[in-house]
């Protein structure tokens, strides 16, 4: 798919969708690496050292509030002992998506906690705009497509305002369809069924409820090799301690070579490459005094950047684990007590989406899937809102910790995401 190309459902790997009760589906990632052994997956890949041209202070502020988001999403929904796996880029698009549609406190409160202070709509639907073209084909070595797309139900008002704002700033696709015929449902979950590459089966219910006016999706796929590939034969069964002292036998690869290597006295942080580097997987393993959601609660984006500035080429042994999981989170309570708390009820000012009163957002809801193997990484990403009518160094990783899939050159987190239990889901 070319950059800023209107994807077809077979381009696509997430979809995020906000579902509208007048409902909106949230958000639906896949992301796929490939990769296995000492030497670069693809030798005649070219690295890429910078961005094709410099950020705007617009997206250098979109960026930067984009990764509070993150790190702010992921205290608040990260559980003792439980695994995590969310794409805070992907709900921060479907947001940014519905906020064309708010006004008022709820469009202040949205504006909040995506941390756009004091940019204005047009600064802000320009900045993802741009932002998202210049991540498409960044890397030719790694296959990246952003998409959107907006379902309405028949005869149900929107402003042109709205639909002109998500086609020309997200570059949506907007259609109508008939909500009570069984076929519409089908259509959009087979639109969503093949972005997720049958990771993700379904997102809307087989009958659409009488309530529900609209599905907002955003599609982002992203596909790469390991920079350097671990090799399958030096993967060995070991023990991974778990935070409550127990132990579960998993798989653990490792590969050795100069890697981006950081350590202080509460981690160690180490960054894997895909492809010509621009894209990353970074992992957070906390000291073995030290919790790993104790280390996750003070993360925010000014340490975030002092951690990614601070990492030096270092000749390092890596072990971690394959490891695959399935997630899935109602982000209502998360995002309320980040402070958007008027979309979720009567108070909820949609006026600018349609003239129909009582428009609410119901439910905010992630789906996420992930597979980490000698191959590379898998992961799919579901986000569904529903607005109702009314080298000598060694870093094991073998207990819990913190990993994030971003783009280097800009800083943009993709994903983020805690392993508690490599076992826990193996579906």
């Amino acid at each position: 798919m070319t950059k800023r190309q209107r994807p077809e459902p077979a381009d696509l790997a997430q979809a995020a969708a906000l579902r509208l009760r007048f409902s909106i589906p949230g958000t639906l990632l896949l992301l796929a690496t490939a990769g296995c052994g000492l030497l670069p997956t693809d030798p005649s890949a070219r690295e890429i050292t910078r961005l094709p041209r410099a950020l705007t202070a617009a997206e250098v502020e979109v960026i930067g509030a984009g990764n509070e988001f993150a790190f702010g999403l992921l205290a608040q929904a990260s559980r003792p002992g439980e695994n995590l796996f969310l794409s805070p880029l992907s709900a921060s698009m479907a947001l940014g998506m519905t906020m064309n549609g708010a006004s008022g406190d709820t469009w202040n409160q949205m504006r909040d906690v995506l941390g756009f202070g004091g940019l204005d709509e047009e600064e802000v639907n320009g900045a993802y705009a741009s932002l998202l073209e210049l991540l498409v084909g960044l890397d030719p070595s790694v296959e990246t497509a952003v998409g959107n797309s907006v379902w309405t139900r028949q005869g149900f008002p929107v402003h042109a305002d709205f639909r002109a704002a998500v086609r020309e700033s997200f570059d949506a696709e907007v259609a109508e369809l008939d909500f009570s015929s069984p076929s519409a449902s089908g259509r959009i979950n087979g639109w969503v069924r093949t972005a997720m590459n049958g990771r993700i089966q379904d997102i809307v219910p087989a009958v659409i409820p009488d309530d529900v006016m609209m599905y907002l999706i955003n599609a982002i796929y992203f596909k790469g090799p390991w920079t350097f590939r671990f090799e399958p034969s030096h993967t060995r069964s070991a023990p991974f301690h778990l935070d409550d002292g127990s132990t579960q036998t998993v798989p653990l690869m490792t590969l050795t070579r100069d890697l981006p290597y950081l350590e202080t006295g509460r981690f160690q942080a180490v960054d894997l490459p895909y492809g010509g580097r621009a894209f990353s997987m970074t992992i957070l393993l906390p000291r073995p005094d030290v919790t790993v959601d104790d280390l996750a609660a003070p993360l925010e984006a000014t340490s975030w950047q002092e951690l990614a500035d601070g990492f030096r080429e270092t000749k390092v042994t890596v072990h971690l684990p394959r490891f695959r999981m399935a997630y899935e989170r109602k982000l209502n309570d998360d995002l309320a007590a980040l402070g958007m708390v008027d979309a979720f009820d009567h108070r909820a000012d949609l006026s600018r989406l349609s003239p129909v009163e009582g428009l609410w957002i119901s439910s905010v809801r992630q789906k996420t899937w992930v597979e980490v193997n000698e191959e590379g990484t898998e992961a799919v990403a579901a986000t569904k809102g529903v607005v109702s009518l009314s080298g000598g160094l060694r870093f094991r990783a073998d207990r819990p910790f913190l990993f994030f899939i971003r783009e280097r050159l800009s800083g943009t987190i993709l994903f983020a995401g805690k392993l508690a239990s490599p076992l826990e889901v193996r579906g």
